[in-house]
């Protein structure tokens, strides 16, 4: 396989801001990384911040299989300059077989050609952030994840009606129709929560429903 990664590594093509960032923190958790940009003065700038650092046109299936991209089970596209070239660079991963292919979209109709020629997952960056940001800047939420089944996960400040009560005696499911799944006391770890759970005011809470109801939780509860 190219420059010794084994199978178990990711393939990210493109160094712009998402893919630079996803590319170092990737080997920041441990993965072996080979990133690929056809811009040789981003193939430098990011030479010294990861491991393999190569200059080729992801668009080039000739290119890619003598890079080794064929041996690669996870792929990720993150060029965010250009649809043509996303499009031809996932159609390239997809045809070489690599079992799963990540895919950034620019705009909606670019995700939905996107996993119509095959992307098993696409994904949004600056649209979930901005969303992320939005439900943060609105309420009270601490952090918030949505995804794409109308789910939501959510960290908070306990509720007031909550302070000095079990999760049993305060009844927010079923009030709210929500799940408190975790709690974090200062200075302590992230614990399960259950019936007898006790909150304090200065617990921290993680929420789980659908995003209405986290959303009008949050509001109702502020």
């Amino acid at each position: 396989m190219a420059r010794g990664i084994h199978a178990g590594g990711v393939l990210v093509v493109g160094l712009g801001r998402f893919g630079s960032a996803l590319a170092i923190n990737l080997e920041r958790l441990g993965h072996e990384v080979m990133a690929v940009d056809a811009d040789p003065t981003l193939v430098q700038q990011y030479s010294d911040q990861l491991t393999h650092v190569v200059e080729a046109d992801a668009t080039s299936e000739a290119a890619m299989r003598q890079l080794g991209a064929a041996d690669f089970h996870r792929a990720v596209v993150a060029i965010g300059t250009g649809i043509e070239a996303s499009l031809l660079s996932t159609g390239v991963l997809i045809d070489l077989g690599i079992p799963e292919v990540w895919a950034k979209a620019i705009t909606t109709p670019h995700g939905r050609i996107l996993e119509r020629i095959g992307a098993g997952h696409v994904v949004y960056p600056e649209r979930d952030t901005g969303q992320r940001v939005a439900h943060l800047l609105s309420g009270r939420l601490m952090d918030y994840m949505e995804f794409d089944d109308g789910f939501a996960i959510v960290k908070m400040r306990a509720p007031r009606e909550a302070h000095d009560r079990t999760l049993a005696e305060s009844a927010l499911r079923g009030k709210y129709g929500v799940t408190i799944v975790g709690v974090k006391r200062p200075s302590e770890g992230f614990i399960y929560a259950r019936p007898e759970t006790y909150l304090r005011a200065d617990d921290i809470i993680i929420v789980a429903g659908s995003n209405d109801l986290v959303e009008k939780f949050a509001t109702e509860t502020g």
